[in-house]
């Protein structure tokens, strides 16, 4: 009984391990092909055969030393190449990344001729932003990404065709400037916007004095048809006071009366023909004295006046 057992232990150990022994040994002389992969199989470095149906193929002497097989993946790739320094048409330096969308379609060419694919694509890169964005300015690369992504696929898609990669999409992720580079565009910004500031501070000054002349003119012209017309209006005031000889001698009596001035001006009338005449009237008069001298005059009598009082 215990022969038995041992015998179905043994058994099952020998049968789990031939399984893998097994599997390991077809892996060793099967190629298999994923979908969207080519095989190239090459025999003392000479390509063979290329097997791109998917499935899984016999190849008896793919274990030994002179056979190499080689994978190629036809789906679709990306790259992002960082900090590619070009210079723009006025020799301005941009630092530029690129993304890069791409797939191989003839694995023959992008194994067999190319070396290094990220290499070769950097080097392809560069070389085509140089020659494409050294015709624009920085204003227009930067105001024109999609159309320059669009000159640079074209560019770029027809060299690498000849090496078996086909280009689907390529676009600037970042546009940037050294860092000295940088600090004088924007101090030639800040003096541009200086510039345009004092412009148009100066253009308001202006615009603020010709309108302030022009007020000034036409307020002017307005006080002078108003004084025009107050005299107009003063002269049909007087003709209609005219029409009334008693109301119109009146005004006259009262306009002349309000010509004297107190203490300035002396008049005498109501004087008769036989009585005191002007001149001598006149005679009688104190010596002519001014505001001043009056004040003084009449201060000291109060003083005076003042002192006897209490005297």
């Amino acid at each position: 009984m215990s022969s038995d057992v041992l015998n179905y232990v043994l058994g099952i150990i020998f049968g789990a391990t031939l399984i893998p022994i097994l599997f390991l040994f077809f892996k060793l002389f099967v190629i298999e092909v994923q979908n969207e992969t080519n095989i190239l199989v090459c025999r003392f470095g000479k390509l063979q055969k290329l097997i791109s149906k998917p499935g899984i193929y016999f190849w008896y002497d793919k274990i030994m030393p002179w056979s190499q097989i080689i994978s190629v993946s036809l789906k679709k790739d990306f790259r992002c190449f960082e900090e590619i320094h070009v210079n723009d048409s006025r020799g301005t330096t941009l630092i530029i990344d690129l993304w890069v969308e791409f797939r191989i379609e003839d694995p023959i060419k992008a194994v067999f001729h190319v070396e290094n694919l990220e290499r070769f694509l950097q080097s392809i890169l560069s070389s085509s932003a140089t020659s494409v964005l050294g015709t624009y300015e920085f204003q227009y690369i930067l105001a024109n990404r999609s159309e320059l992504n669009e000159v640079l696929k074209k560019d770029i898609a027809k060299e690498l065709k000849r090496w078996g990669i086909f280009i689907e999409f390529i676009f600037i992720n970042r546009l940037s400037l050294l860092p000295d580079v940088s600090r004088q565009l924007f101090d030639t910004v800040a003096a541009k916007l200086e510039k345009t500031k004092a412009g148009i501070e100066e253009a308001g000054r202006l615009e603020a004095q010709l309108l302030e002349a022009e007020t000034s003119s036409k307020v002017s012209s307005l006080l002078a048809e108003a004084k025009g017309q107050y005299s107009l209006s003063v002269s049909m005031a007087y003709q209609e006071l005219a029409s009334n000889p008693e109301l119109f001698n009146s005004y006259r009596k009262l306009y002349e009366l309000s010509l004297i001035k107190p203490h300035r001006t002396i008049v005498f009338q109501g004087f008769g023909a036989d009585e005191l005449s002007s001149v001598e009237a006149a005679m009688t008069m104190l010596p002519g004295i001014d505001d001043t001298n009056l004040n003084n005059v009449i201060k000291n009598t109060e003083t005076h006046n003042h002192n006897l009082n209490h005297s």
